[in-house]
């Protein structure tokens, strides 16, 4: 007997019971490779569509939508749902749940067989407005900027994370996690942390913490190749303890130049890289891509 719950008109969602009965049904083991671990919580997924706000007119992207509890929660919440799904079992199954537990809106659903890491605009039957995913812990990062940067339409965001992850996601300068996912997520939206969730609510239990991240798209801050400042960012903070005058040194052909594209940017080079907000990258970006000194530039 299913132990399920109803969200909303047309959609009965998943509970303990209906995930392992699925699960054995397809035979399916979660795996650590592909950060499986699936929500088996009614309570939880109505949190986190309602913490999403998500509008009537939304086309939402789900990642990683597994057995099918949190896109059960969603289906009512939006006016079309995409879930790109690696597995293809469980991708193959997908469509037949919600034409089981929410037929007036199965036809909404539309289901991708790819890897987010690598899926393009054009692999897309629709263009997303909204991301909500419970997403894979060893990927969570990578997914969300490659999305941000593939998918323009995308303008809001709620994903649920490894807690230690959300935090560096949301992180600002001078916390000591703000690193290279915050300057990263800080290029294209602004980013919140939105809530705590219960290990009790996957199925296998994981041996983590969970936290939602909100984040919300704002306009480029500048046209600064993209390439060009990430590739600044890691180098920031690819050793902390050392001065940004050091630490920049490789990237920018040597301390003296490290030095002098600080200086131009406003930026001291005796500051650390977890001092310097997002626009202070931005700054440095821009003076190494358009202020070369004469020194560097070949005689003629």
């Amino acid at each position: 007997m299913s132990d399920a719950s109803s969200t909303g008109p047309g959609s009965q969602l998943l509970g303990p019971a209906d995930v392992r009965r699925l699960a054995a049904e397809l035979d399916i083991r979660p795996t650590k490779k592909l950060g499986q671990n699936f929500v088996h919580d009614p309570n939880t997924v109505r949190k986190i569509v309602s913490a999403a706000s998500l509008t009537p007119d939304d086309v939402v992207l789900e990642v990683g939508p597994g057995l099918g509890s949190l896109t059960l929660a969603l289906l009512p919440a939006c006016r079309a749902l995409v879930a790109v799904e690696i597995d293809e079992v469980l991708a193959t199954r997908l469509p037949a749940t919600a034409a089981e537990r929410a037929p007036s809106l199965a036809p909404n659903l539309h289901v991708v067989h790819a890897d987010a890491m690598r899926v393009t605009r054009d692999r897309l039957p629709l263009e997303p407005t909204a991301l909500v995913a419970n997403l894979p812990y060893n990927v969570a990062v990578p997914v969300v900027l490659h999305l941000l940067a593939e998918l323009p339409s995308l303008r809001t965001g709620l994903v649920m994370v490894q807690a230690e992850v959300a935090d560096r996601m949301a992180a600002g300068p001078g916390s000591k996690v703000y690193g290279v996912p915050s300057v990263k997520l800080a290029w294209y939206a602004d980013a919140r942390r939105a809530g705590p969730v219960s290990r009790s609510v996957f199925w296998p239990v994981p041996n983590v913490d969970s936290a939602l991240v909100a984040f919300d798209r704002h306009d480029l801050l500048s046209t600064v190749d993209k390439k060009v400042l990430f590739s600044l960012v890691d180098a920031a903070f690819a050793q902390r303890r050392k001065t940004l005058r050091a630490a920049l040194s490789g990237w920018a052909g040597g301390a003296p130049e490290a030095e002098r594209l600080l200086t131009a940017a406003g930026v001291d080079p005796g500051e650390r890289g977890e001092q310097l907000a997002v626009g202070d990258f931005v700054r440095i970006a821009e003076a190494a891509s358009s202020n070369r000194p004469p020194i560097l530039r070949p005689k003629v």
